[in-house]
C-alpha cells in the first residue's frame, strides 16, 4: 500500500517543452524538503502548487485548496489513531 503526502512546490527547474532541461521541483511536507521529477507529472506545476510524489516522480498536480483538505484530513487521521493507541496502552 502506498501513501502519497501532497508536497508543496517551493522551486522548480527546467522546463516543460524541454525534455533535456532537469524537470525539478524542490518541494516540502511539514519541513521535509525533497528534489522530485516533472517528467511525468499531470500538469506543470506552479510555485505553490501542490504535487503527489510517487517514487520519486511527480504524478498529479493539486491546486492548494485541494491539498490543505488532504492534509488536514490526513492529521486528523493521525490524531485519531494516536488516540487509540493511548487509550490500549492505559488499559
Amino acid at each position: 500500500m502506498c501513501l502519497a503526502v501532497p508536497m508543496k512546490v517551493l522551486e522548480i527547474e527546467g522546463s516543460p517543452d524541454d525534455f533535456l532541461s532537469g524537470q525539478i521541483a524542490v518541494v516540502d511536507a511539514d519541513g521535509i524538503r525533497k528534489e522530485t521529477r516533472l517528467d511525468v507529472v499531470d500538469r506543470w506545476p506552479e510555485i505553490g502548487d501542490y504535487l503527489i510524489i510517487h517514487a520519486g516522480f511527480a504524478i498529479h498536480t493539486l491546486d492548494p485548496e485541494e491539498a490543505k483538505t488532504n492534509i488536514r484530513l490526513m492529521h486528523e487521521m493521525v490524531e485519531k489513531v494516536e488516540g487509540l493507541e493511548a487509550t490500549e496502552n492505559n488499559s
